[in-house]
């Protein structure tokens, strides 16, 4: 994986493609060939910017969002708290789980000292803590299960500049 790249080191055609591809991607048979075309671009260079980007993390994930629940499934958001000196080791078991969407780091005085949070996401509800155990039990630390009580939908669009 190529080192984090910063956002002032990007070029005006990867600034193109995230400010394009944040919604409204295209639905069709050859959907980055269509949007490549929108960019001025073949669709290789698009799918090669594509993979730098997220190899250099200046994208962490290129992917659909999903309404997992119309589907039969459920997500959580979860937290753990992972001493320091543990963290390296509990960052890749929990990441090791497929029904891990994503993973970060947050401190916080004021909350529980949970500096972990990661979202699950199952095809049945009762995989949720199914996955939940698991990841107990690989990582050693118990894991708290934050379930969604109200849906809000907050779109959010980042404009890249330098």
């Amino acid at each position: 994986m190529r080192e984090r790249v910063a956002i002032n080191q990007i070029d005006e055609i990867e600034r193109a493609i995230i400010d394009r591809l944040q919604g409204g991607f295209p639905v069709c048979e050859q959907p980055f060939a269509e949007a490549a075309v929108e960019l001025g671009i073949d669709e290789e260079e698009l799918l090669s910017r594509l993979r730098g980007l997220l190899e250099a993390r200046v994208l962490t994930r290129f992917g659909p969002m999903f309404q997992v629940e119309r589907m039969g499934g459920a997500f959580v958001l979860a937290a753990m708290c992972v001493p320091d000196e543990d963290w390296e080791r509990v960052v890749a078991t929990v990441n090791s789980f497929p029904e891990v969407a994503h993973n970060y780091r947050r401190e916080s005085e004021k909350c529980c000292n949970f500096n972990m949070w990661f979202v699950l996401a199952t095809e049945t509800p009762g995989g949720i803590d199914r996955a939940v155990s698991k990841i107990e039990e690989a990582s050693g630390l118990p894991v708290y299960a934050f379930p969604k009580i109200k849906e809000y939908f907050v779109e959010m669009k980042l404009q890249v500049r330098t």
